[in-house]
Parts: C-alpha cells; structure tokens; sequence
C-alpha cells in the first residue's frame, strides 16, 4: 500500500508533520491463523511457548513489513504473556498492528486467541506481546518509517501505552549501561 494523501490536520496527532509519510493503523492490521497438531507440543502435551513465539513474531514482521513498506528486523520482544494453554487441535488466530512509530523503528502489539477447531464457541485470549521492530534498507542499514496515525480510541490508548513502554526500554537500558561503565571504572570485570 502506499502512503496515503495528508488528511485534515484535525485527525494527524500533533507531532506528526503534515508532509511527513503516515499510514492508518488498519493499513497494516493482519491476522495469522494456524492449526496446532503434535508436532507443536512439549513434554507436558500442551502446545510449546516457543511455536506460539514463533507465530507471534511472524505475524508481527508481516505487519511491520506492511507498515514500513519493506524489509523489518526483530529489534526487542516485551511482555511475552501466556495466559492460558494452548492445546493439540486448537486454531490459533495472531493478531499484529502497529501501535506506535518512531523514525525507524516500530512497536507491534499482538494478541494470540485460541479456539477448538471442531467447536463454534468464541475464541479465548491465550497470550499477548509487544515487539519492536527496526525498518532495514537492503544493505542492513536502519531506514525511514511512515508515522502511523491512530483510528479508534482503542489505538489512540495503544499508542499513549506504547509511549510509555518506550521510555521505559530506553530507561532501562541507560541505567544499565551506566551500571557498568560504573563497574567496570571500579575495576569489576563482567
């Protein structure tokens, strides 16, 4: 899809420039659906962490890709949740959209419900996460990414949340580097 026309300034949030590239939210939704069978399970006969993991992240680089337009690396996955178990013979359905952009990278958000492929009852929340995502040119080098707008308030609360677990990302990691540069100026080898 490509960028779309600058809408009315009213609907673009205030730090987005109205020339700046931008993309709805829905333009990159997607859903991953997936049977799970034996294959999938751990030792216990319950559907193993890393299967769902992997789905979880497929799903967040289709979307991410969409997004940006192009090729997207994993950079970081938050909050991996599992809330219920995931058995053999459950349909999974992952769902992945943008929740916030910065200049190259991307935070996705992502829900992964699970239902029993031969019953009609609704489909239960299994697990969540939050991944960011770094847009890549085709020499590996971080590129531009369009600012993406929220449609609902349900991703304008998406966004907000997002910028909160970005600044704790970032917090986290300089009070870490900076513990051990401290360290390593008292002479303490890691």
């Amino acid at each position: 899809m490509t960028d779309q026309a600058p809408a009315p300034q009213s609907d673009i949030p205030g730090d987005i420039a109205r020339d700046f590239p931008w993309k709805p939210t829905s333009a990159s939704r997607t859903t991953l659906s997936h049977i799970m069978t034996h294959n999938d399970t751990n030792l216990l006969g319950t559907v193993h962490g890393g299967v769902i993991m992997k789905l979880v992240d497929d799903a967040a680089g289709a979307v991410a890709g969409r997004h940006s337009g192009g090729p997207a690396v994993t950079a970081s996955m938050d909050e991996m949740a599992f809330l219920e178990p995931v058995r053999v013979g459950d349909l999974v359905h992952v769902k992945a959209q943008v929740n916030w952009t910065g200049r190259t990278s991307m935070e996705v958000g992502v829900r992964v419900l699970a239902e029993r492929w031969n019953e009609s009852a609704p489909a239960t929340q299994v697990g969540s996460a939050y991944l960011v995502f770094t847009a890549v040119d085709a020499d590996g080098k971080p590129r531009l990414v369009p600012a993406v707008v929220p449609e609902t308030e349900r991703d304008e609360r998406r966004y907000q949340e997002a910028q909160i677990r970005r600044t704790h990302r970032l917090a986290r990691r300089r009070a870490i580097r900076e513990l051990r540069e401290s360290r390593a100026a008292e002479g303490y080898e890691d």
